[in-house]
């Protein structure tokens, strides 16, 4: 008698199924994308510009963070909670301060607006948390979006995101993110054996 076959299941399209699998997963699966931090960088500077440019001290503003995440703004230590705030004070300066940022008139698109020349200038320490260092970051970006969105309110009557576009490039002429940052700095110990906080 004869032995009765075991009936096989045809496994030759299994591979056929697996790529088209594969295929419909790659192309659904979304890879998170990073983004860093949004800056633009100066413009190279032309040949016959001058190259040692002369800031009025009164229009920086130092924003220090040390290798323990302390946080100074000038020369006073600052909770990060009132960064924001004394950062929009000091780039509006509505009080016209003497010791705070220069205004100067500037003709945008037709008309004139008072232009601060303020800069933030952000120094860290290579032994900065990176936590300290966005957290920093955002504080002062939301600063400046702030006082963006309430120019905006005041000329145009609407939140800077829902402008046009022309009226975002007035706003960002009139209200300028200027803040600079510094090469990161080592605290170290200074002569006395003393920690040097930047």
């Amino acid at each position: 008698m004869a032995k009765k076959k075991t009936p096989e299941i045809n496994s030759s399209s299994t591979a056929d199924i697996a790529f088209l699998l594969l295929c419909y997963f790659l192309m659904t699966t979304t890879m998170g994308d990073q983004s860093g931090l949004q800056r633009r960088l100066p413009p190279i500077p032309d040949s016959k510009q001058a190259q040692d440019q002369k800031v009025n001290r009164r229009n920086i503003v130092i924003v220090r963070i040390n290798s323990a995440d302390k946080l100074f703004a000038g020369n006073e230590a600052i909770d990060i909670a009132f960064l924001k705030d004394k950062m929009k004070e000091f780039l509006s300066n509505p009080a016209d301060n003497p010791d705070m940022p220069e205004k100067e008139a500037k003709d945008i698109e037709g008309k004139t607006y008072m232009v601060s020349k303020g800069v933030i200038s952000l120094q860290n320490d290579r032994g900065t948390s990176y936590q300290a260092y966005i957290a920093v970051q955002n504080e002062l970006v939301k600063a400046v979006n702030e006082l963006r969105d309430e120019f905006s309110m005041r000329e145009f009557g609407r939140r800077f995101a829902a402008l046009s576009e022309d009226q975002q490039e007035i706003v960002k002429k009139a209200v300028p993110q200027n803040i600079s940052e510094a090469e990161p700095k080592d605290t170290g110990k200074n002569n006395k054996g003393e920690l040097n906080y930047v």
